[in-house]
């Protein structure tokens, strides 16, 4: 933003006066954004985090979420979680843990909602396929393709390209998309978001497995921190399966927040912060106990071992990653297969990173669509 007139801290007077009630002095303010690359008119019942939230939410990108996979895909059933539910869960835990630590609800929100917008069809099966044929243009992050959708490749406004988000919740991306490469850390805000992740995959990966029957309730007594939540939702008494599967894929939930909650609160208060700028010049501040850490660890090295590699989720893997290999190769053998807007971009922009958009946006069923279209037909 180049110019932040008085004009501007007047309009955004409403909320600066809520903020400055409910958060704490070391979280983000609206009225200190850095503002955006390209300048906006200020709105007075809207904060600029509430702009960017809104944004994501009526992309495209986000809508097509709906139909991609977290883990498990359509063809195992149709209880489990997709990238659009992962990433509201992700959302509501995040939003619980900013108002805790009285930190920017909406700033975490729209990072939240944005952080998995760049996934392409298939999860991290489809990523390590487009990484693979991108390898000679740089490759292939769903963290940093999420950058390239809200600055470039969404054209929803006549004025500028992409959404025009404020440069905290782009930073708060940049800092997923360059995490071992960044010396310092992100805002707190972005920390939660990143913790909220963690916690919700470790929780609802499991429970999707057991709704699938990948697992059986047996095998999870061999984790520690499984044990502890059945003994705590159980207490005496009898859970059906059902009830108890669900019960304790809350509780993880809750013992992962409250491990957090407890674990950063004393960090705050030891470093005694003041300011949100103060927090970026530390190493992480939100984060678990070392003994929490070392159970979730436990937990994702079992699901590594019994969910991630189980034989049905590798069958699926493999013919996914075998569609989307064929797809890059034919596309990239006759281009005039792409649609016109594309062939128009590859001419920029080169062809590899055009087809690689183009996939990377396509929905689990469109990407089927299209492997029996042009290569099985």
């Amino acid at each position: 933003m180049a110019d932040q007139s008085s004009e501007y801290f007047l309009a955004l007077q409403p909320v600066a006066d809520r903020e400055r009630q409910l958060l704490a002095p070391y979280a983000i303010r609206s009225e200190d954004t850095k503002g955006r690359k390209y300048d906006e008119s200020v709105q007075t019942y809207r904060g600029p985090f509430q702009r960017d939230r809104d944004r994501i939410i009526h992309t495209a990108a986000y809508r097509r979420l709906s139909h991609k996979t977290q883990v498990f895909t359509n063809d195992l059933g149709d209880y489990h979680r997709n990238r659009l539910t992962h990433t509201l869960e992700v959302c509501s835990i995040a939003r619980t843990i900013a108002r805790a630590l009285k930190l920017n609800e909406d700033l975490v929100e729209a990072m939240a909602l944005m952080h998995d917008i760049g996934h392409p069809p298939f999860g991290h099966s489809g990523e390590d396929v487009l990484d693979a044929c991108l390898v000679n243009d740089g490759g292939f992050s769903h963290n940093r393709h999420a950058l390239r959708i809200v600055e470039v490749l969404e054209q929803r406004y006549p004025d500028f390209p992409g959404l025009n988000l404020s440069l905290e919740t782009i930073e708060g991306q940049q800092f997923r998309a360059a995490k071992k490469d960044v010396k310092l850390s992100p805002s707190l805000e972005a920390q939660v978001v990143d913790a909220a992740d963690s916690i919700a995959y470790d929780s609802h990966d499991a429970d999707d497995a057991l709704e699938l029957n990948l697992l059986d309730l047996s095998q999870l007594r061999n984790v520690a921190i499984w044990n502890t939540a059945v003994e705590r939702v159980s207490e005496g008494r009898e859970l059906s399966d059902v009830l108890l599967r669900r019960a304790v894929a809350h509780e993880l939930i809750d013992m992962q927040v409250q491990d957090l909650l407890k674990n950063t609160v004393a960090k705050i208060e030891k470093m005694q912060l003041d300011s949100a700028d103060q927090a970026k010049n530390l190493r992480p501040i939100v984060g678990h106990s070392k003994q929490m850490m070392n159970q979730k660890n436990d937990l994702e090295s079992f699901l590594l071992q019994n969910v991630y590699r189980h034989p049905s989720v590798i069958r699926v893997r493999d013919s996914a990653q075998t569609a989307l290999r064929g797809l890059f190769a034919r596309l990239q053998y006759d281009p005039h297969l792409l649609p016109k807007s594309f062939i128009r971009r590859s001419e920029e922009i080169g062809l590899q990173r055009t087809i690689g958009d183009y996939i990377a946006g396509m929905t689990d069923r469109f990407a089927w669509q299209e492997y029996a279209r042009l290569i099985e037909s």
